[in-house]
């Protein structure tokens, strides 16, 4: 049972993405996609209700996995390489030897080849992780099969990229699975290196001058991960004499020299999730159609460079490093929330905020302690479900009025009832209570209550993102209203990811002790929480799940009561302290000078002199930067 779900998790997605390049036809491509959804979902759901496991697949017709992944290594930075020379990007092609030469010597003259590494191994990150990649990233992946139709219709391509597209789209799945349950280092890697291939060919995909160059961008910055990667692995095996992830992990903390290529591999992780000063990249693959944000966003990419920085936190608990990477981690979720502030971009304040959110994920795996681990798990799987559903909310509503900004989103229900509703509840999953996203910063605040610069630095962030949070919701539920709210059309393959996005942000917040129970307990052996009657309790607070759901419940049924005995009332016209000007209620005006009719405007507040890019960006670098070294030096 065990070969064959890994099988189902790993390998089905890269045989169902060569399905997709080879086979041109509409039909046949939709139908592969969505298999495959069904199966990852089933396989992975199978898989994390097994339990924790090691696991070696032995070998294929002879010939060792191990050997397969380090030929199939180099034909990947082979193939970054020749990306590089292509690109002409001297930074792509120094960063790509950079990992060729030493990974070579390393393979060649190095390591004991003899020495049993076991490849995969699960455990209840692991696990979590599969799941959120499996059935988030397959409702990713339907949901771009209509979008994608839509994009190329607006393109006007003569010849669809479509095949192209898919591959790597459905091949990041496998890689994604592959990489969180490696076991061996090099393994780890290898699917790595996966994710920066795919996450560059996607965010290029439509070939603009803008696309190829936010691609290369990100190509090189994770190249810089990558190197990091590298050097820290070959360290790592030369000061312990093993790949082996859990033997490391048993063995304990690291003290002294030891944990420089730690740091090393930490900063690959921090490449990959974007935190500042690497934050460019992702705001740059902005450029890609709106699937491959929700999906580098949600269940992949970024996800891989937390998950390294979170796997590896017991080497450095109780260090100088991980007190570091905790101040680090904070800064950038503090930085980004101010940065979000200035955004009236609907997709840059998701990249922003998601920039925040791991940036309090890998505060917590600096912390190390088990309160804040089990908010950094916890905050992988809300994150990720209301992430993806608000990424593709936005690209719907892209496609359906024209604009991703929130100023042009008022009044939304009135042409866009559905998407505005769920895009409503999905901000709410993100901002209020008794949702898992809070919870989770709840629990991180708590875990970092006695180390003073990083908990005010948590506070404010929180604060900030309450702020920029709050005016999107208003700016969904403003007026203008109407009796008439015309149906929205949304086929069912756009529609269902989004209504199962949504259902699944809030029913999880229900199932929140089990999810704890099941995924973070057992890989912390020390309970963090108590709970009674649906209260989760900790030595210096509580979160009452339960009772706020009943008291949401019951605030629901009491408004759809009302609103069924209320009268349609019409809103009168805004007074503006003069006259107003005739006009309709959706289109007021007032007498301005010359005395003619002056249309009003709405708009909020940004701010852009204080939380501009423009303003913060470049100080907000340096500070990381400063950071950063306070991290490596940690490490020393």
């Amino acid at each position: 049972m065990l070969p064959a779900l890994l099988f189902i998790c790993i390998v089905v997605p890269i045989l169902a993405a060569g399905a997709c390049f080879v086979v041109r036809a509409q039909a046949v491509r939709s139908a592969t996609v969505l298999t495959t959804g069904a199966l990852l979902t089933v396989g992975s759901v199978l898989l994390a209700a097994q339990g924790a496991f090691s696991f070696d697949p032995g070998t294929l017709g002879g010939l060792g996995w191990g050997t397969l992944i380090s030929v199939l290594d180099f034909l990947l930075l082979a193939v970054i390489l020749f990306y590089g020379f292509r690109l002409k990007s001297r930074l792509v092609q120094i960063l790509a030897l950079l990992q060729i030469a030493p990974l070579a010597w390393f393979e060649l003259f190095a390591l004991d080849h003899g020495a049993a590494v076991l490849p995969l191994h699960g455990d209840g990150l692991s696990l979590l992780m599969v799941l959120v990649i499996s059935i988030v990233g397959s409702l990713i992946c339907i949901f771009a099969i209509p979008y994608m139709k839509k994009h190329e219709e607006h393109l006007h391509l003569a010849k669809s990229r479509q095949p192209r597209f898919f591959f790597f789209l459905v091949l990041f799945l496998g890689a994604m699975n592959g990489l969180v349950l490696a076991n061996n280092l090099l393994w780890l890697y290898f699917f790595f290196e996966v994710t920066t291939l795919c996450s560059f060919m996607l965010i290029g995909h439509d070939g603009t001058e803008e696309a190829v160059r936010n691609a290369t961008r990100a190509l090189w910055m994770n190249s810089l991960g990558g190197v990091a990667f590298v050097f820290g692995m070959i360290l790592l095996y030369s000061r312990t004499g093993t790949l082996d992830l859990q033997a490391l992990l048993m063995a304990g903390p690291l003290a002294g020299a030891v944990l420089l290529p730690v740091a090393l591999i930490c900063l690959a992780g921090f490449t990959k999730a974007a935190q500042v000063p690497f934050q460019s990249w992702l705001l740059g693959a902005m450029v890609a159609p709106t699937p491959v944000s929700a999906l580098l966003h949600s269940s992949t990419m970024v996800k891989a460079g937390v998950y390294l920085v979170l796997r590896l936190s017991p080497l450095y608990a109780g260090s100088f490093l991980g007190t570091s990477i905790a101040l680090f981690g904070g800064f950038s979720f503090l930085a980004t929330a101010a940065l979000a502030l200035g955004q009236s971009n609907g997709k840059k304040i998701l990249a922003y905020s998601t920039i925040g959110n791991l940036g309090l994920i890998i505060a917590c795996a600096g912390l190390g302690t088990p309160a804040a681990m089990s908010a950094a798990i916890l905050l992988i799987l809300f994150h990720a479900v209301s992430k993806g559903l608000l990424f593709l909310c936005v690209g719907t509503i892209e496609q359906g009025i024209g604009s991703r900004d929130i100023e042009d989103m008022r009044g939304l229900y009135k042409v866009m009832p559905r998407t505005a509703i769920i895009t409503v509840l999905g901000v709410a999953t993100m901002l209020l209570p008794p949702f898992g996203v809070l919870l989770s910063k709840w629990l991180a605040i708590e875990a970092a209550a006695h180390n003073a610069p990083l908990v005010v630095m948590l506070a404010l962030a929180s604060a900030l993102s309450v702020v920029y949070w709050g005016r999107w919701a208003g700016m969904l539920m403003s007026a203008p209203f109407s009796r008439e709210v015309k149906p929205e059309p949304l086929s069912a393959l756009t529609l269902r990811p989004l209504q199962i996005l949504v259902g699944g942000a809030i029913v999880l917040a229900l199932f929140i002790p089990w999810i704890y129970d099941s995924f973070a307990l057992p890989m912390l052996g020390e309970s963090v929480f108590s709970v009674h009657y649906g209260v989760l309790t900790t030595g210096a607070g509580a979160f009452a799940v339960y009772p706020l759901f009943f008291a949401v419940l019951l605030g629901a049924l009491f408004a759809w009561w009302a609103a069924r005995k209320s009268r349609f009332v019409p809103a009168t016209s805004l007074y503006m302290g003069g006259a107003n000007a005739t006009g309709s209620l959706e289109e007021p005006a007032f007498v301005g000078p010359m005395n003619k009719p002056v249309k009003v405007a709405f708009g909020n507040y940004y701010l852009e002199s204080v939380f501009g890019e423009g303003k913060l960006t470049r100080w907000v670098n340096i500070a990381a930067l400063a950071l950063l070294l306070l991290v490596m030096g940690g490490a020393l």
